[in-house]
């Protein structure tokens, strides 16, 4: 049964660029009213443009990604999601980058067989390196704590004037409001570094 070919590329932020996904679509074959972008994480799979997309699949439909990643991250979310599309709903799946995991082909034991070890081995792969990167950034924030650099937003330099109108105001000659506004900063600013400074 002939079905529908539909697309699916997921960037994980706004910035990042889908053209090289989509050039791959297009190559393919899937026409652009059936390509589904997405521009979130793949930490799991509480994706509205993608639930949308699965529920319309039917026997005879084709889900293309670029790579095994594209679809998510989580080793055994990407295990049920893949049950889900080529068992539940019988549509095929057809991964870009890695042509043994092509669904509409190899559908004797065999076939199956070989789909689902590369899958199992993509999916652990995705995951591993998803925690790679989390460990990464946790042992890059603690080596620079370690060394005492500055995480976040760079404080503001103060005004000058600030530690004046702070002492006038501890002392009761200056009301909060009045002084931040002198100091052209906001009253939740003067006060927090009033606090700190005292």
């Amino acid at each position: 049964m002939q079905g529908i070919t539909y697309g699916y590329i997921r960037v994980s932020t706004q910035e990042q660029n889908e053209a090289r996904q989509l050039a791959a679509m297009q190559a393919f074959g899937v026409a652009e009213e059936n390509i589904v972008v997405e521009k979130i994480s793949g930490k799991d799979f509480r994706r509205p443009r993608y639930q949308r997309l699965v529920k319309r699949l039917r026997l005879g439909d084709v889900l293309v990604i670029k790579s095994i990643d594209r679809l998510g991250r989580n080793y055994t979310e990407i295990l049920e999601q893949w049950a889900a599309i080529t068992k539940t709903r019988q549509a095929d799946v057809v991964v870009l980058d890695m042509p043994l995991l092509d669904t509409r082909q190899g559908r004797d034991l065999t076939g199956t067989l070989i789909a689902d070890i590369v899958l199992q081995l993509l999916s652990y792969v995705a995951q591993t390196e998803r925690d790679n990167i989390r460990q990464r950034q946790a042992e890059g924030i603690a080596a620079a704590r370690e060394r005492g650099d500055l995480l976040g937003r760079e404080r503001m330099k103060l005004p000058e004037g600030f530690y004046d109108l702070a002492e006038q105001w501890q002392q009761g000659g200056i009301s909060s409001r009045s002084a931040a506004r002198e100091l052209g900063i906001s009253h939740q600013t003067f006060l927090r570094r009033a606090k700190e400074y005292l």
